[in-house]
């Protein structure tokens, strides 16, 4: 995150209440219950990380079903 913010690009956090370093790197920070005890805390993070993907492309009026450069591979064993 540093190298991004020393080339100004913008930052969006998701982190715990009770993290405040991120507002010395950021002001823009989505709060998250402090989940560091819980071992499910990833998968919260991770449902708001793609619900939070989905309305900024629908906002955008991007196609959500059909997701452009998505390369194919093929796994041979």
């Amino acid at each position: 995150m540093m190298e991004i913010k020393a080339r100004q690009g913008p930052i969006l956090a998701f982190a715990p209440h009770r993290n405040r370093k991120i507002l010395s790197i950021t002001p823009d920070v989505i709060h998250m219950p402090d989940l560091d005890s819980d071992p499910l805390a990833p998968i919260a993070y991770s449902v708001a990380t793609q619900l939070f993907a989905y309305y900024i492309a629908r906002s955008r009026g991007t196609q959500i079903d059909t997701p452009r450069n998505l390369a194919k591979s093929v796994t041979v064993e």
